[in-house]
């Protein structure tokens, strides 16, 4: 990439740095720390931290450009400071370089965006084996990892900061990936991180309460979601699309209020939209035969294509992410049988809904629930195949949305008939104060629950009460691998508990 490419692909304007237009960019970056000689610096703006506080740094580490907001000054020090280019937006300039810096490589595969509070991971997930059985070759990007050729990134966000998503976009491409399914993260919306990827899809799949400790407000967050989908005009509103030509189609849960409002909007901005439901009128829908621990089976009409889908993942919301990625493989082409065996043959990612079979009769799943409808929808799902009692493990997050807290120990204590109230990710709360926040909406309903800070211990203790009919839901950290506590990620993973925990119990048994 040369200088004269970066201000093109980011609608920037030279500042300083005469004739340099040919100079070589060796890539891009955002860390004035490790800022490599050649590479652009952007100053990103926004976030807890200023970019232009450490565009010297970057300009003495020899950063082939600065991407700035404002005019910099730099000390006399620098015999020849590198070129500055003027944009608007730093953030949104910065995921339009990198991915021209890897030639657009999302452009040269079919991707897939999907956005929503809860069930993103899922969609993703079913929508890659729908794919594969489809004769495509599918990656997944998302809050479990980066998967794709047979090769595995441990995760970090659940969308990757635009260098390193080009990155990988560009690999899944050189190792021939036809078709991507990534998650879009209200946070990655906000900061533009998916900016000018080509999304051959936009999946819509519910918009509840959660991260009102960033967005502050629930319209708030709710337009960050939005903005997938439509242009901020200065008001706020989103009734626009810039460029209706390249938007693909549009992937709507009919039966979320923020669904039908996006679909409406969309189809009067002449986009091409699909819906899906269980209640409303919807283009894909079905109609449930049998549910069981084990999944779902259900009558699947995809626009009057009719298939039977044996689903291996319980309850009546992941029907809803096997309703979201059917609706998007077949606006994409995918033929319904292919649908139906990718669905049949999917495998459940970890954490999600996942069970792990206790003996003795009684059942545990794992679960990444951390939102109160996502806890409310799990535990839903379980009680009907519940003999004996129901029990919750769960915690919340500190540093995060303290206002979900009461409302989630408010929803235990309604469904479950016994909750350990524990630890999830702590970070740097005390985690009584957690565990009282949370103990005022459970109080207000019930006083079966008891408290138990240490996550693994609590785990221990509740498997070993498990009776014969018992169901044990523990929610929260899903497939997680570590718990962060006071800025330290110790490795811990409730599967990995659980499975000590039942080891421990049976062992005693034999004594």
């Amino acid at each position: 990439m040369r200088l004269k490419d970066l201000i093109e692909c980011t609608g920037g304007t030279l500042l300083t740095g005469e004739n340099a237009e040919e100079r070589k960019i060796t890539g891009v970056s955002c860390d004035g720390r490790y800022v490599k000689k050649g590479e652009a610096f952007f100053c990103l703006t926004g976030g807890t931290l200023d970019g232009r506080l450490f565009a010297a740094q970057a300009a003495e580490r020899g950063a082939g450009a600065i991407v700035t907001p404002s005019p910099l000054s730099f000390s006399t020090l620098f015999t020849a400071a590198p070129p500055q280019i003027l944009v608007a937006d730093t953030r949104k300039a910065f995921a339009l370089a990198a991915g021209a810096f890897y030639g657009n490589p999302a452009a040269k595969m079919r991707t897939v965006g999907v956005t929503g509070t809860n069930g993103k991971t899922t969609v993703t997930y079913l929508l890659s084996s729908v794919f594969d059985c489809a004769g495509e070759s599918s990656g997944v990007i998302g809050t479990t990892g980066i998967f794709y050729a047979g090769r595995k990134i441990d995760p970090a966000l659940t969308t990757p900061d635009p260098a390193f998503l080009h990155k990988v976009l560009y690999d899944m491409q050189k190792a021939g990936i036809t078709s991507v399914c990534m998650e879009v993260s209200a946070h990655a919306l906000h900061y533009e991180k998916t900016a000018g990827i080509p999304f051959a899809a936009r999946v819509f799949t519910n918009f509840s309460q959660d991260h009102l400790d960033f967005f502050g407000s629930m319209p708030a967050y709710r337009q960050a979601k939005e903005k997938f989908f439509f242009t901020k005009e200065e008001n706020g509103a989103f009734p626009t699309i810039e460029n209706t030509e390249n938007n693909g189609v549009y992937v709507i849960n009919a039966d979320d209020e923020t669904g039908r409002k996006i679909a409406e909007k969309a189809r009067k901005n002449g986009e091409k939209v699909i819906t899906y439901g269980l209640e409303n009128p919807s283009d894909v829908f079905a109609v449930i035969t049998d549910e069981s621990v084990s999944g779902s089976k259900f009558l699947l009409n995809v626009s009057d294509r009719l298939c039977r889908v044996c689903l291996p993942l319980t309850g009546r919301h992941n029907v809803y992410n096997a309703l979201a990625a059917a609706s998007c493989a077949f606006a994409l082409g995918v033929d319904v049988k292919a649908i139906a065996e990718g669905l049949k043959t999917a495998r459940v990612p970890r954490g999600r809904l996942q069970r792990v079979c206790a003996g003795n009769g009684a059942e545990i799943f794992i679960d990444y629930a951390h939102t109160p409808d996502g806890l409310e929808k799990s535990i839903s799902a379980l009680r009907p195949f519940c003999k004996g009692k129901l029990y919750c493990l769960f915690g919340c997050g500190g540093n995060r949305d303290r206002g979900k807290r009461a409302q989630m120990g408010a929803i235990a204590a309604k469904q479950a008939d016994f909750s350990y109230l524990t630890s999830d990710n702590p970070r740097y709360e005390d985690p009584a104060d957690i565990l009282r926040e949370i103990e005022t909406g459970y109080r207000r309903y019930s006083e079966n629950y008891a408290t138990m800070s240490d996550r693994k211990k609590a785990i221990f203790y509740a498997v070993n009460f498990l009776k014969k009919g018992d169901i044990l839901l523990i929610a929260g950290k899903g497939g997680e691998e570590t718990q962060e506590i006071m800025g330290i990620k110790y490795e811990y993973d409730d599967e990995t508990a659980v499975n000590e925990a039942i080891a421990a119990k049976n062992a005693a048994k034999k004594e």
